[in-house]
């Protein structure tokens, strides 16, 4: 009879996310991984197969995951534009330094030059388009944002405000990712006269 898994898959992908930020994939570590979850490598090597399996794991959780962060915001705040600052000020909360940054977007390289991880890639940035929009379009049912507002491509907007704000303070090391993300986004949502 098997022993009962002590540590669950769910906790050993929560731990890679936080080793990647540390080391990047490049240099991750089935070690690193295992350090940070508290198992050992030959225990992933049993879940996973291989530090890519865990990677493209990883990758496949992220995707599954996508909207999560903006399903409990949706329900932890009544305004939707209230909730997007949330999941922005979340997202800004896990990226202390621009090393940590650099080595999530390490990711990145994967997901553009792998077809595997791609599938990955693009299943996040749809889930992520689609609850944006949806949060976007009950700010606009709301009246926090104007009628007639382009929600498909003010949700586009909004995600490349959010990524391209904390790439600019990781490039420059000005000011605080938080404040600097939500007041990109203030000013991208901020209403305009017709």
């Amino acid at each position: 009879m098997p022993r009962p898994r002590l540590t669950s898959d769910t906790d050993i992908l929560a731990a890679t996310g936080r080793a990647i930020g540390a080391h990047g994939p490049g240099r991750l570590t089935l070690a690193h991984v295992g350090a940070e979850a508290g198992v050992s490598p030959a225990t992933l090597s049993q879940r996973f197969g291989s530090k890519r399996g865990l990677l493209l794991a990883f990758a496949a959780d992220a995707a599954a995951g996508a909207a999560a962060p903006y399903r409990a915001a949706q329900a932890a705040y009544d305004s939707p534009l209230a909730a997007l600052h949330a999941v922005a000020d979340e997202f800004a909360r896990h990226m202390s330094t621009p090393e940590e940054l650099a080595n999530h977007l390490g990711m990145l390289q994967l997901d553009l030059s792998d077809p595997e991880f791609r599938v990955h890639a693009a299943a996040h940035t749809r889930a992520v388009d689609a609850v944006l929009r949806e949060l976007l379009a009950d700010a606009v049912a709301r009246g926090e944002l104007p009628a007639g507002t382009d929600v498909p491509r003010l949700a586009r907007a909004v995600k490349i405000t959010m990524d391209g704000s904390l790439l600019r303070w990781a490039m420059t090391g000005d000011g605080d990712p938080a404040t600097l993300l939500h007041d990109d986004l203030d000013h991208l949502l901020r209403r305009r006269p017709s």
